[in-house]
């Protein structure tokens, strides 16, 4: 009789933990709003393009997406403080925000390319310029310590025989603070994303003196990153999300006036200073992510070695690229 109730009670606790595996497995939170961040740059049209046509939710709708809630964002630092805090399921963001948010903990993977070079150091008009040593002594603002925008300007300077902390004063800003500090006399320089670098020309406050891609040929900028929550609970969602941007990159690569149309609409700035960024710069939308991975990578090498991170980063701690080639199989 002991050993009939001992093989009883063992069935019934297998038996229990079979059909808790199977509720927890059925009780997947299935989301009806999808949370988005995003920065107001023409690297990331691809987002505004698929809200503006009713891409998102349209295409979302299938896997139950009723509402597509956006949140703006200055910089990458502060998105990624966001997505660390659970507030966002996917989010386009600049590539080096995302490994020092992973150095972090964040859950999440890179799943698509967004963007690669596309920013410019805009230096003011009194100031001659010939090599990079002859920023020594001035203050340059670009976006925060962990962006695209610092971690490419410091190992630049670095690789060209300057101290990035000793021969210049590197100031940290969102791209409206930047442009007036520039605008103002404050700074003497501005490493940005566009359209600022065409804006900041056009006014007269300034003139380009490198692109970013001349800095790091063909590197990453944004990319579409999506949460581990997501990826886990919701792969068919995921890889729908980036055949969505798929589609609005296309549609952007094809119609670059609308593209600007769109961009204008929502920040308020003139299509044809928009179109003129898009003349101006050396930035190229992408969404398939092979291209990127190894100069983000680098980043992580790079953020490493200025201590942003405290361990380095491998191709599978950032990227998950298996909802790209589902996407386009």
């Amino acid at each position: 009789m002991k050993k009939t109730g001992i093989l009883i009670l063992v069935v019934l606790l297998i038996s229990a933990a079979f059909v808790s595996g199977c509720v927890s497995e059925d009780e997947k939170e299935t989301p009806t709003t999808l949370r988005v961040g995003y920065q107001p740059s023409t690297h990331q049209i691809a987002y505004m393009t698929a809200q503006d046509k009713g891409w998102w939710e349209e295409d979302l709708a299938p896997y139950g997406i009723e509402t597509i809630e956006e949140h703006v964002f200055p910089t990458g630092s502060p998105e990624m403080q966001a997505m660390l805090y659970g507030n966002l399921d996917i989010a386009y963001v600049g590539a080096a925000p995302v490994i020092t948010a992973l150095d972090k903990g964040l859950d999440a993977k890179i799943v698509a390319a967004v963007q690669v070079q596309g920013s410019n150091l805009v230096l003011r008009p009194e100031f001659n310029y010939s090599s990079p040593k002859d920023l020594k002594g001035l203050t340059i603002a670009t976006f925060p310590p962990g962006t695209i925008q610092d971690t490419l300007l410091r190992n630049w300077l670095k690789e060209n025989g300057l101290d990035p902390e000793e021969d210049v004063e590197i100031k940290g800003m969102g791209p409206g603070e930047a442009m007036s500090a520039i605008t103002s006399q404050i700074v003497d320089a501005a490493f940005l994303p566009h359209p600022a670098p065409s804006i900041i020309e056009s006014e007269g406050n300034g003139r380009s003196i490198v692109a970013s891609g001349e800095i790091q040929k063909d590197h990453a900028c944004c990319v579409l990153v999506a949460s581990g929550k997501l990826i886990r609970e919701n792969p068919e969602l995921v890889e729908q999300i980036v055949k969505t941007h798929i589609k609005a990159t296309e549609y952007n690569q094809e119609n670059p006036e609308e593209a600007a149309r769109i961009f204008a609409a929502r920040t308020e700035w003139e299509p044809k200073m928009v179109e003129k960024s898009f003349a101006d710069w050396d930035g190229v939308w992408i969404s398939d992510p092979k291209f990127i991975v190894n100069s983000t990578v680098q980043y992580a090498d790079f953020q490493y070695e200025l201590d942003y991170i405290e361990n380095p980063l491998t191709k599978e701690d950032i990227f998950n690229t298996s909802f790209y080639e589902a996407a386009v199989a």
